[in-house]
Parts: structure tokens; C-alpha cells; sequence
């Protein structure tokens, strides 16, 4: 599970988080939906570790992760929006290297880079260096190093963005799979139909603060609206907003 309870955060003069609170459950798939500047991407970074919060708390399976960043990372795997790979090694070197960070001995690690190489069909790359790749060929490999340590949560900032719709089909099945497994996925989009298709659950932030919680079929009775891109519109308050 993961949770945020009353994160703040500012940035100079810009309070990029006011009090953001909610919680991604195991065995579901959270979405995180908000227009450009609504702080999503904070939100995300200080539950992967890569921000401190000003004020509030973020726990992993219960553990706050200030106090131990380090054994919370352990149990969590990310997909950042930029895919941050290495660019002078290959795919596979990617991915075991992850492994190795992540504890595994250097047997493991090959065997689950073997694994996810091709699961998610990255053989034709996997000796070739990250520096050529597509976008979506970088996508796919940073998730195959996401995964890497089999942990139970992950987070994915915009993960289809790139992907040619063969791929995207398949990681929507990928995800499918963690959930039935018990896992905990909380992912942000600017895709309505990919919200719609995958999430269990929905928060809507806005302008630092959560604006709404709940089922896709829960925020269109509070609103009324006849789909979730007007219910995402009536929620935030502008629209004109964008999901980016």
C-alpha cells in the first residue's frame, strides 16, 4: 500500500502541495489525474524518495518513509517520467545493474532481466546501448528495471507515453497481471481512455490539494457526468485544463 497524508510542499514563492492525502491500496490500480501544475509530479517524487515533503507523511506498507528510505525503495518500483537510463549501457546491462542496486545477487539479477527481457520483448535491444533507443523502447526498459526486484507497489508516471499501441495493450495486461497478484499500482496519465480502461480507483488533484477520490463510477455520480474527461472538467473547475 501506498499512502500520502497532508503532504506540503514548496518551491520559493510556489506552494506546489497544500494537503495532499489518499491512499493506493494492494491489488488495485490507483490513477492520479490533475492539470499541468496541479502536483502530481511532487506528489509522485516525494513518494518515491526523491522529494522530502515540507509537512505531512509518506508511508509504504505502513513504514514512513523518511525514517528508512532505503528499505521502502526496496518494496517499491518506479517508472519516472523521464526514463533516466544509462545511456552508455545496454538494455540488459540496465536492468541487471537495478538488480544488483536492489540486493539481488548477480545470478538473480541476470534471471530477472532474462525474464523481463522478454516478457516485455526487448530481446532485439537487449545488447544494444540505451543511447540510440526510441522513446518507447527507453519506456519499456525503464519499466523492465522497475521491475526488476519484484516489488509489491509501483509507481509509473505516464507510462504508455511513446508506446505504439501493440505495447501499450501489453502493459495494460502486465498491470492487470500485478494487480490480480496483490500488488499495489498508483500511475499518473493525461489519457482519459487509459484511466477509464485500467483504474480501480481515482484522485483528482488540484492546484496542490486532492479535489476528489473515489471509483470511475463513484466521480461520475458526484458529478453527473456522462463520462470521466467532463467529470475530470466539473472536478477541477476549468474547462480548458489539461491532463499532461
Amino acid at each position: 500500500m501506498i499512502e500520502a497524508r497532508g503532504l506540503a510542499k514548496r518551491f520559493g514563492t510556489v506552494q506546489a502541495l497544500t494537503d495532499v492525502s489518499f491512499a493506493a491500496a494492494d491489488g488495485r490500480i490507483t490513477g492520479l489525474l490533475g492539470p499541468n501544475g496541479a502536483g502530481k509530479s511532487t506528489t509522485l517524487r516525494i513518494l518515491y524518495t526523491i522529494l522530502q515533503a515540507d509537512a505531512g507523511t509518506a508511508l509504504i506498507d505502513g513504514e514512513v518513509i523518511g525514517r528508512d528510505s532505503l528499505s521502502a525503495r526496496a518494496r517499491l518500483g518506479v517508472l519516472p517520467h523521464a526514463a533516466g537510463l544509462y545511456n552508455s549501457l545496454t538494455a540488459r546491462e540496465n536492468i541487471e545493474y537495478f538488480g544488483r542496486l536492489q540486493g539481488l545477487s548477480r545470478a538473480a539479477a541476470r534471471a530477472r532481466a532474462a525474464a523481463l527481457l522478454t516478457q516485455l520483448e526487448l530481446q532485439d535491444i537487449q545488447d544494444r546501448r540505451a543511447k540510440g533507443f526510441s522513446q518507447g523502447e527507453r519506456l519499456k526498459t525503464a519499466l523492465a528495471r522497475a521491475l526488476v526486484h519484484a516489488p509489491r507497489n509501483l509507481i509509473l508516471d505516464e507510462p504508455t507515453n511513446g508506446l505504439d499501441v501493440p505495447s501499450v495493450r501489453k502493459l495494460r495486461a502486465l498491470l492487470r497481471t500485478l494487480k490480480e497478484a496483490g500488488h499495489c499500482v498508483l500511475f499518473s496519465s493525461h489519457v482519459m481512455h487509459e484511466v477509464a480502461t485500467l483504474c480501480d480507483d481515482i484522485v483528482v488533484i488540484a492546484a496542490g490539494e486532492v479535489v476528489a477520490r473515489g471509483t470511475p463510477q463513484e466521480l461520475l455520480e458526484r458529478t453527473g457526468a456522462a463520462d470521466l474527461e467532463q467529470a475530470f472538467l466539473e472536478l477541477t473547475g476549468d474547462a480548458t485544463a489539461g491532463l499532461a
